[in-house]
C-alpha cells in the first residue's frame, strides 16, 4: 500500500514538473499609469489684462517669468500635470502709422511660424486651422504630433490693436503617448479659452 502511494506521488510530481516545464511565458506589454482626469469646469479670468476668457478650475494663473517677459505676459498652469499654456500679449496700438501697425503685426505672425517650425525636427506631423469662434473671433491653431515639448499652438489678432499666442508645454520628459489623454484634456480647455477670449 505504502509502495503503491508513494509511486502515486512520485508519478503525479513527475507529471506537474514536465507540464510546469512546456509553459511558455510572455512578458507583459508596457503599460502607463491610469490617469483620472477631473471634469471640465471654468472660471473667469479675473486680472486685468487687454483679454478675458473663462480657464480651467484645475489651472492656476502665474506671471509668466523670464528674461523677456513683458506685461499682459501670463501662464496658466496644470499643477496636477505639469503643464502651463503660456500666452504672450503684444499691444499693436502702440505703432501709430497703418504701415508700421500692418508691419508689427506681420512680424508677430511670422514669429509664430518660426517658433512652432522649431519643433520640426522631432514632429513628424504639423497641422495648421484657421477657425472662427462663436464670438467672431479669427484664430490660427497649431497641432504637432510627436515627442516635442509643445504639442498645441495658437495666435490670435484683431489686428488693430491685440496680439494673443499661446503655447502648451509640458515639464517632464515623459513620452507624449504616455501624456496623450492630458494632451487631450487641456486642448478642450484652451479651445474653450479660446473660444471665451474677448478683447477688453
Amino acid at each position: 500500500m505504502r509502495k503503491s502511494l508513494f509511486l502515486f506521488s512520485s508519478l503525479a510530481i513527475l507529471f506537474f514538473s514536465l507540464s510546469a516545464c512546456e509553459k511558455t511565458y510572455v512578458p507583459k506589454p508596457k503599460g502607463y499609469h491610469k490617469i483620472d482626469l477631473p471634469e471640465h469646469d471654468y472660471k473667469v479670468l479675473e486680472e486685468k489684462h487687454p483679454y478675458k476668457f473663462e480657464y480651467s478650475k484645475s489651472a492656476e494663473v502665474k506671471k509668466h517669468v523670464s528674461s523677456i517677459t513683458e506685461p499682459h505676459w501670463i501662464d496658466i498652469y496644470y499643477p496636477a500635470f505639469r503643464a502651463t499654456v503660456q500666452l504672450t500679449y503684444k499691444d499693436l496700438s502702440k505703432e501709430k502709422f497703418e504701415s508700421a501697425k500692418e508691419k508689427f503685426l506681420n512680424e508677430l505672425v511670422n514669429d509664430s511660424y518660426k517658433l512652432t517650425s522649431k519643433h520640426q525636427i522631432k514632429a513628424y506631423a504639423i497641422d495648421e486651422a484657421v477657425v472662427k469662434t462663436p464670438l467672431g473671433k479669427t484664430v490660427t491653431i497649431f497641432e504637432l504630433e510627436g515627442d516635442v515639448p509643445s504639442q498645441f499652438q495658437f495666435y490670435m489678432s484683431d489686428s488693430s490693436k491685440h496680439f494673443l499666442r499661446g503655447a502648451l508645454y509640458f515639464r517632464t520628459a515623459t513620452k507624449n503617448d504616455s501624456l496623450k489623454p492630458i494632451i487631450e484634456y487641456i486642448k478642450i480647455d484652451v479651445m474653450h479659452m479660446i473660444n471665451t477670449l474677448e478683447w477688453q
